[in-house]
């Protein structure tokens, strides 16, 4: 079992989220996790799934999406040839005297700190999955009050659109 990165353009309809997620759900299959948001073009939104399986059952997840009425294209992208971010967003127990840590620690990652309480501090922190992890691995001793991540979202690199692709293509 892997994770794989799933990109699919769906209309900008309501309750297309719902239709997606409820596939997942209706035939077993977990969703790790999910991002969607509007593109270029008002009328579709982007979703980004990653979804743990083997091939054959990524294989079958992008046969069931593109039945989907809402389900303009689907795609694959392979981590090594797409650029993938997330977003964490964290709050810390963080008293007066620990501030110039976690700020050195904060300059070291390049994560903004955005919010700062008399005992505690909230970082803004963007990148690649297994940098966000590496960050709150760092910070947790201090004291994790809040912690919230937007989940994957990427794009591949060079020219290479999926608006560009026949359905099921894979973006190398």
């Amino acid at each position: 079992m892997k994770n794989y990165i799933i990109t699919a353009l769906v209309c900008n309809t309501s309750g297309v989220l719902t239709r997606v997620s409820g596939l997942f759900a209706r035939r077993g299959y977990n969703i790790s996790s999910l991002s969607v948001s509007g593109t270029e073009n008002p009328e579709f939104s982007r979703m980004t799934i990653v979804a743990d399986g083997d091939e054959a059952t990524i294989k079958q997840i992008t046969r069931q999406l593109d039945k989907l009425e809402d389900v303009q294209k689907v795609s694959l992208l392979f981590p090594e040839r797409a650029t993938c971010r997330e977003l964490l967003m964290v709050k810390l127990n963080v008293s007066a005297a620990q501030r110039p840590e976690i700020e050195s620690t904060c300059h070291l990652y390049k994560a903004k700190m955005i919010d700062l309480g008399p005992m505690s501090a909230t970082v803004e922190l963007t990148g690649e999955p297994n940098k966000i992890d590496a960050f709150i691995g760092i910070v947790a001793p201090y004291g994790i009050i809040e912690l919230v991540r937007t989940g994957l979202t990427a794009l591949s690199r060079g020219p290479e659109s999926i608006n560009e692709l026949d359905n099921h293509d894979e973006i190398l």
